[in-house]
C-alpha cells in the first residue's frame, strides 16, 4: 500500500489494514470491516455535507426526518425507540429544536404525562430541502454502480440481514 496516499481525512482503516494481511483474517472478517469502511465513509461523508451546506448534525437530520414521517408527531419515547437512543440523548436536542422554532411541543391527548414532538412548518420546509441534498449525495456516492450492481447489492445485504437475524435468534 502507498502510506503516502494516507492522509487525515484519507486514514488507514481497518479494512484496507485486513486487505493488506488477508491470510490473517477469515473472509467473513474482511467482510464485515469492508462493510462498516463503507458505513462510516458514507456516513462522514453526509455528516460533513450537512454541516457544511446546512449547519445542522446528522442527530438533528435524523430527528427531524423521524417527524417528517409522523404527520401527527410522536412521543419521545416512541422518538427514542426508532432512532434506538435514549431519551435523555433527545431530549436535549428537542430542546434546541424547540428554541429554533423547527420543532413544537404539546401534551398527549391519551397520556398526560407524555408530550407529542411534531415539525413547525419552518421544520418541515428545512427538513425537507436537507432532504432533497440528501438523496442527492446519495445518489453521487452510488453512482459508480451500475443499476444491475445496485440492485445484486440489495438482495446480498437483504441475505445478509437475514442471515444476522439468524444468528441472534440462535445465540
Amino acid at each position: 500500500m502507498d502510506h503516502a496516499l494516507v492522509s487525515p481525512e484519507h486514514p488507514i482503516d481497518a479494512e484496507t489494514i485486513a486487505a493488506e494481511r488477508p491470510g490473517d483474517h477469515r473472509a467473513e472478517l474482511r467482510l464485515w470491516l469492508r462493510l462498516l469502511t463503507c458505513t462510516t465513509m458514507i456516513e462522514g461523508e453526509i455528516r460533513r455535507r450537512l454541516r457544511r451546506d446546512f449547519d445542522v448534525t446528522l442527530p438533528r437530520f435524523d430527528l427531524m426526518a423521524q417527524l417528517d414521517k409522523a404527520a401527527d408527531g410522536m412521543t419521545l419515547s416512541d422518538l427514542s425507540k426508532r432512532m434506538m437512543v435514549s431519551n435523555g440523548n433527545l431530549t436535549g436536542l428537542v430542546d434546541r429544536l424547540v428554541a429554533s422554532g423547527h420543532v413544537a411541543r404539546r401534551a398527549s391527548e391519551t397520556d398526560r404525562r407524555a408530550q407529542v414532538i411534531s415539525l413547525t412548518d419552518l421544520g418541515r420546509a428545512e427538513f425537507r430541502a436537507m432532504a432533497e441534498a440528501h438523496e442527492g449525495w446519495i445518489a453521487e456516492m452510488f453512482a459508480g454502480l451500475s443499476r444491475d450492481r445496485v440492485e445484486r447489492l440489495m438482495e446480498l445485504l437483504a441475505r445478509t440481514k437475514n442471515s444476522v437475524r439468524e444468528a441472534s435468534r440462535d445465540a
